[in-house]
């Protein structure tokens, strides 16, 4: 019977390494781990410095919903979110294995390069997941084009335009897209530049 025991209690550790695995590797911050897993921080630690070569990155949680509101996080986060409701409706998964597979998913769909930062990350879709379950976030379908999109539960949402209907003026003037405008610009310079030569 003692036996038994420790075999359990080995067999469920090893899920619970194998678990934490998989949320590093989709880049689940130290918080998340200790918080979905039964392991110590410390052996978390180990793990991640073993998986990542580096130690965990340190800092807060997000902890407000605004971030999951403006134009191309709303547009990931609900790209995610419809994900994650068809899976716990219609794979029968939940809790943390519904949120990975969903991530594994959106992840795809979005087409992510593995060298670059996703919009949405691990961490951000977890996040989402327990403000939809305390209320203070929710799906709704724009009047346009009738995707379902994450809104805040108390705004007045009667006739939602989602961001993809209704791009707001500065949709896309990232840091990052002047960077790529400039480039664009500079390599059509060298072309011309290059043809008047010749």
């Amino acid at each position: 019977m003692k036996k038994t025991g420790v075999k359990k209690s080995v067999v469920n550790e090893g899920e619970q390494i194998q678990l934490a695995t998989e949320m590093i590797k989709l880049g689940a911050r130290l918080q998340l781990l200790e918080s979905q897993t039964t392991l110590s921080r410390e052996r978390l630690i180990k793990l991640y410095k073993e998986l990542k070569g580096m130690s965990p990155p340190k800092g807060m949680l997000p902890f407000s919903t605004d971030w999951f509101l403006t134009w191309q996080p709303n547009i990931h986060s609900s790209i995610f979110l419809n994900i994650y409701n068809y899976m716990v409706e219609n794979a029968g998964v939940e809790g943390i294995t519904a949120v990975l597979k969903a991530y594994s998913l959106y992840l795809q769909q979005v087409g992510h390069d593995s060298d670059a930062e996703p919009v949405l990350s691990l961490t951000r879709a977890w996040t989402l997941i327990r403000y939809i379950d305390s209320k203070m976030l929710k799906l709704k379908g724009c009047t346009c084009c009738n995707g379902s999109f994450v809104v805040n539960a108390y705004d007045l949402n009667q006739n939602y335009l989602c961001s993809l209907c209704h791009v707001p003026s500065r949709a896309g003037k990232t840091k990052k897209a002047k960077q790529a405008k400039e480039a664009k610009e500079a390599l059509t310079y060298k072309l011309v530049d290059s043809s008047v030569v010749a």
